[in-house]
């Protein structure tokens, strides 16, 4: 699979979601085949298509005494948060030269995610006919796409920094009463988010197998 990478560091999400467009576009004009971003943001908490006003637990107003932007965005799912403690990827991918199958490419998402916590010795795994990837009951890894003539694009966020969890209980995360976690609250130990990055950018440089 002939894959691009881009590393965008801590960047603002607008900024993050022109340069996903721009690469949606050269994928889509063939100038590239796929590409994967990776980046982290400033605080952040964004509304999929499915997302209800009832899941954001404080007022517009007080997100911005805390500088915690707000989008509406057209990806899958409900609401979430993104900060500088997690990893965000956005695979561009054309599905139409890998395979037409969405639940397939979450799924490989999933297994993504899974076998790059496991190098990190935290052993995850999936919830029944929920998305993302978890650690007993508690979720470390979101994911919600959007899909245009076959090619991806918005993505998977994994939580790297316990320190950036405290966000989370502003929103009911994904639009259930859940606990989210981190990778360091579950391993007790500092990871670094670059670590994780290129980890999990080997992972998917194997796919598809």
């Amino acid at each position: 699979m002939k894959l691009e990478f881009f590393d965008l560091g801590l960047i603002h999400y607008k900024d993050s979601y022109d340069f996903q467009i721009k690469t949606y576009n050269k994928v889509k004009s063939k100038e590239l085949d796929h590409a994967l971003i990776s980046c982290s943001h400033y605080p952040v908490i964004t509304l999929g298509r499915q997302a209800k006003p009832g899941n954001l637990l404080v007022s517009e107003d007080e997100l911005k005494k805390r500088k915690i932007e707000l989008f509406n965005i057209e990806r899958g799912g409900d609401i979430t948060y993104h900060g500088p403690g997690q990893l965000t990827v956005y695979p561009i991918f054309n599905l139409g030269l890998i395979r037409k199958d969405i639940h397939f490419f979450i799924r490989s998402l999933e297994n993504i995610i899974i076998n790059t916590l496991g190098h990190f010795k935290i052993k995850a795994g999936r919830r029944e006919a929920l998305t993302g990837v978890w650690v007993k009951n508690e979720k470390v890894a979101s994911i919600g796409i959007s899909i245009k003539h076959w090619i991806t694009y918005h993505g998977l966020t994994i939580n790297v920094k316990k320190a950036d969890l405290d966000n989370f209980r502003l929103i009911r995360p994904c639009g259930m009463d859940i606990m989210m976690t981190s990778m360091e609250s579950i391993s007790g130990e500092d990871i670094d988010i670059k670590e994780v990055s290129q980890t999990l950018n080997k992972e998917i440089a194997k796919w598809p197998k």
